[in-house]
C-alpha cells in the first residue's frame, strides 16, 4: 500500500516495530516536529492497514488501530518494500500479552499470560512470495519465541493453513473462547519460554 507521503524516513529496515509511542524502535528525530509529523504518518499507516485487515478478515471492526495501540502495550511490526516513489507498506504482525484462561491437554482450566497474534495480514498483491514467513520469522526472533508457545486470536483458515505449512502446527488444543492454542503451548510455558 502506498501512502501519499514518503514513508522511506519512517522504515531505516526493512520489518520495524512500534509500540504505544507509535514511533519504530530507535527512531530519532532532529526536532519536535519531525517526531510528530512521523506519528501521524505511522498513525494513518496502521489505521489504514488494520482496516484492510478486516475486511480480508470479514470483520465488522478493524482489530488494529493506532488509538488501541497508544492504549496498550501491545506492539506492531510492519513490513515495508522501498521503491522510487514514496515506498510500500505490504504487511503488519500485532502482538502482545494477554491473560487468558484456557483448556490444558486434560481439559482442566488454567490461567495463562501468553504471548498471542492479535492480527496478521499481508497485501494480497504480495501474498505466496514469502514476505509472512519473513515477517512472522522476524517476530519469532526478536520475541525469543516459538511459535507453540502463541495463542493465537480468531485465526483465519488462511493462518491455520500457515501455521500448519511453515511451522507444523496441526493439533489445536480446543478452546471455548476465540484463541487457538497448540500441543506445545503448556509445556513452553513450564519451560518458562514465556516473553
Amino acid at each position: 500500500m502506498e501512502f501519499r507521503f514518503n514513508c522511506h524516513p519512517l522504515f531505516r529496515q526493512r520489518i520495524v516495530r512500534i509500540n504505544n509511542s507509535l514511533l519504530p524502535t530507535g527512531f530519532t528525530a532532529p526536532c519536535r516536529r519531525t517526531a510528530l509529523d512521523a506519528t501521524a504518518q505511522i498513525s494513518e499507516i496502521i489505521n489504514f492497514i488494520g482496516q484492510l485487515s478486516a475486511q480480508a478478515q470479514g470483520l465488522s471492526n478493524p482489530v488494529t488501530t493506532s488509538q488501541k495501540l497508544r492504549n496498550s502495550d501491545h506492539h506492531i511490526y510492519l513490513m515495508f518494500e522501498p521503491n522510487e516513489k514514496h515506498g510500500l507498506v505490504v504487511g503488519i504482525l500485532k502482538v502482545g500479552h494477554k491473560s487468558l484462561y484456557v483448556f490444558d491437554q486434560n481439559g482442566e482450566t488454567v490461567n495463562v499470560t501468553a504471548p498471542c497474534v492479535l492480527d496478521f495480514y499481508v497485501h494480497e498483491s504480495r501474498q505466496r512470495g514469502g514476505l509472512g514467513r519473513e515477517l512472522f520469522e522476524h517476530m519469532l526472533n526478536e520475541e525469543k519465541i516459538q511459535p507453540q508457545s502463541l495463542a493465537i486470536d480468531r485465526p483465519s483458515e488462511k493462518l491455520l493453513g500457515f501455521l500448519q505449512k511453515h511451522y507444523g502446527l496441526y493439533n489445536k488444543i480446543p478452546q471455548m473462547n476465540n484463541f487457538v492454542v497448540y500441543e506445545g503451548f503448556f509445556s513452553s510455558k513450564q519451560n518458562g519460554s514465556d516473553i
